[in-house]
């Protein structure tokens, strides 16, 4: 098994683990087993389990925003495409394993405590919020900044509230509420019908 075989192998195995079970539940030997890499082999890829779950995180930011970005691009129209977002979080929602975020909860559980984590999450909810600013922006709306950090908002309200009451009402509760800030800031959505397609 080669280096990079081996670090897709613990990299599954830690983002399954870690967002079903939580990160201080499980321990480097299940995740040993569950990738099938030897103790050895783990600790030489990855010296502590804080370094095992900042790299989970931050593989986990690229795709989890490659899957919104995608999904969010398939609007027709710029004005449409900021709240695009609450409708790929309703489908995100609505999948059998969604934990809620990754990055809140693993912030959640570890803090300050561990620098690297606490980085990770950070520069997943900047890279998030510069992302809305980019799509707020593209939409016409007035104060773009402002905006954005509004939906951020909304958003990760909407992503804790469905994990902890199991459904994806949040998500359309959300949207009203976006809708209304980017109506107040000049931006309005044109009807259009919802791509399918999200990714957890």
């Amino acid at each position: 098994m080669d280096i990079t075989e081996a670090d897709g192998r613990l990299l599954d195995a830690a983002e399954a683990l870690f967002y079903e079970h939580g990160v201080q539940a499980v321990g480097m030997d299940r995740i040993r087993t569950a990738s099938g890499v030897s103790l050895k082999r783990l600790y030489q890829r990855f010296p502590s389990k804080d370094v095992l779950v900042e790299a989970y995180l931050r593989r986990r930011d690229a795709r989890w925003r490659g899957a919104l970005a995608e999904y969010v691009a398939a609007r027709p129209s710029a004005a449409e495409r900021p709240l695009a977002v609450f409708d790929w979080l309703e489908e995100w929602f609505g999948e059998p394993g969604f934990r809620g975020c990754a990055f809140i909860n693993a912030y959640g559980e570890l803090g300050t405590a561990s620098p690297g984590v606490a980085e990770a999450v950070r520069d997943h909810k900047a890279a998030v919020l510069r992302y809305l600013r980019e799509l707020v922006c593209d939409a016409g709306a007035a104060e773009p900044g402002p905006v954005a950090e509004q939906l951020a908002v909304l958003a990760d309200g909407a992503i804790t509230t469905a994990a902890i009451t199991g459904t994806a009402a949040p998500a359309r509760s959300a949207r009203a509420a976006a809708s209304a800030v980017l109506e107040a800031a000049g931006a309005r959505e044109r009807p259009a019908g919802r791509p399918g397609g999200s990714e957890g």
